[in-house]
């Protein structure tokens, strides 16, 4: 059933006022502080249309509602406005990111720093470690109709297997083919260096007869190849969490920092998280131990490549409008920073 415009206007009122107050929210307060055009009494019958469809609920400690994951959603997809920075905080950001690619580490270290004290929340930046490993061999072998198994083994030892799908058809006669191409171009570079490379552009000129199969292939090829790259994670801000009402109790406190304390099995999740800015809420986490936060991700490039993630936790009372608008700052401010400099760096190699 869609909201009608009176509905949705009652209901952002609703999640504007509890994100800035953590109270449960009455009609008394919508009447009092927000100009809705309707009397205390239809207000009170649309908060009880609102609950039954889901997206408030009635704490049993107030007469007030608050807001529910579905209608932090709505909130997200439909009706949040983006605030845009001051003068100060471009400023801000653009002082403390001053890029230098042989500082790489501490420029994203700093951009964790610097969203977890804008936004006053637990912040983390993932990077790549640049890996001096070098390939051995990469072997294709076929599943099914639409489907085959890449594997990509180091020099040190280090193996990634990989289900690909793929769209056309192919034959095994095709994947040993291409896997002793592929074998041919790659054996005895880096990891680092063969994501740097236009490696479909590559396999066009080589092997033209193959170019479908090889377009299916390439993308989950550069996808494994990044997640076999160590991985840099940073973590700001975690005593934020005690300055946020929701976990003004030691229990709470205790089981968000447990939670991003387990930082090899965190670090995993977020590699499989998509790419952009993606903003996941309570429920919607696929981890247990997440259920009661709202997650917000975004990605950052150098030379036009993924290289990692930003992210903020808090809870889901969460100014999303705002958090989302530094982040998108700060990631278009470092992807373009890093094409800056590394641009004058190919211009010095000439």
């Amino acid at each position: 059933m869609d909201l009608s415009e009176r509905k949705l206007k009652i209901l952002q009122a609703i999640i504007n006022d509890y994100v800035t107050t953590a109270e449960p929210v009455g009609s008394r307060t919508l009447t009092r502080k927000y100009d809705l055009g309707v009397s205390a009494a239809t207000i009170r019958n649309e908060m009880s249309d609102l609950e039954d469809m889901g997206y408030l609920t009635h704490p049993h400690t107030s007469a007030g509602r608050v807001p529910s994951d579905k209608a932090y959603r709505l909130y997200v997809n439909e009706l949040m406005g983006k605030r845009p920075l001051s003068r100060n905080e471009k400023q801000a950001i653009n002082e403390r990111l001053a890029v230098d690619l042989n500082e790489f580490d501490d420029t994203i270290k700093h951009a964790a720093e610097l969203l977890s004290e804008i936004t006053k929340l637990a912040s983390f930046a993932m990077t790549p470690e640049v890996s001096r490993d070098t390939l051995k061999f990469i072997k294709l072998l076929p599943v099914s109709e639409d489907a085959v198994v890449m594997m990509i083994v180091a020099d040190s030892g280090n193996i990634s297997n990989t289900t690909l799908r793929i769209s056309v058809p192919y034959t095994a006669e095709a994947l040993e083919i291409l896997s002793k191409t592929m074998t041919y171009n790659y054996k005895g570079r880096t990891i680092d260096d063969v994501l740097r490379s236009s490696l479909i552009a590559d396999f066009k000129s080589d092997i033209e007869a193959m170019n479908a199969l090889t377009q299916n292939v390439m993308p989950g090829f550069i996808k494994t190849l990044e997640d076999m790259l160590n991985v840099n994670l940073y973590m700001e801000g975690l005593t934020n969490i005690f300055n946020i009402q929701e976990y003004s109790s030691i229990d709470k406190a205790k089981a968000f920092i447990e939670t991003l304390s387990r930082r090899e099995e965190f670090t995993r999740d977020m590699l499989q998280r998509d790419d952009g800015m993606i903003v996941t809420i309570g429920e919607e986490n696929p981890e247990d131990d997440m259920k009661d936060y709202s997650l917000i991700t975004a990605t950052y490039h150098v030379d036009g490549k993924l290289v990692g993630k930003l992210g903020v936790i808090g809870p889901t009372r969460m100014n999303y409008g705002e958090v989302t608008s530094i982040m998108e700052y700060l990631s278009d401010n470092l992807s373009k920073s890093f094409k800056l400099v590394g641009g004058k760096d190919k211009e010095r190699d000439k």
